[in-house]
């Protein structure tokens, strides 16, 4: 799976302001519809949230996968480091800092979890984790997941 294909370097932000759940996956929804006009934030943010009803998409260790199925293309994503820690109700109770958005087309479902396993495996590991924080602009985010990504696959 080619991470390249899924994230542009654009929708990849460090130290983003925001003080809650819903702040964050506001802001993310915003910025990938800013970059994919065939996007509706609105639409985004709804799903995004009804995800989230369901169950918390924190994996632990400060990270969190949001992701939902929308009427798109193809597999988009947006990489966000936070200013601040937020309480996200986490599998582990931590706070998080570090999430990877990702909006699936409806019918792309093992796309999806293979997706989804991968960025969990990347995620997991702590000096993966410890990379992609000390990332100080939005081009050095990028390319540190799309490095992790290469060694992945390699």
């Amino acid at each position: 799976m080619e991470i390249t294909r899924i994230l542009d370097k654009q929708c990849a932000q460090v130290a983003v302001a925001a003080n809650s759940r819903k702040r964050v996956l506001e802001a993310a929804s915003d910025l990938m519809a800013e970059h994919h006009p065939e996007l509706s934030a609105r639409q985004l943010f709804d799903e995004l949230m009804n995800r989230e009803r369901l169950g918390s998409t924190g994996i632990g260790e400060g990270v969190a996968i949001p992701h939902c199925r929308l009427d798109c293309d193809r597999i988009l994503g947006a990489l966000i480091t936070l200013e601040h820690s937020i309480d996200y109700d986490a599998i582990d109770d931590q706070p998080v800092d570090m999430l990877f958005v990702l909006v699936v087309p409806r019918e792309e479902t093992s796309a999806h979890l293979e997706l989804l396993a991968a960025l969990a495996r990347i995620f997991d590991n702590p000096e993966n984790r410890r990379l992609l924080r000390s990332s100080g602009t939005g081009n050095e985010l990028y390319a540190q997941l799309v490095g992790l990504f290469s060694s992945e696959a390699a």
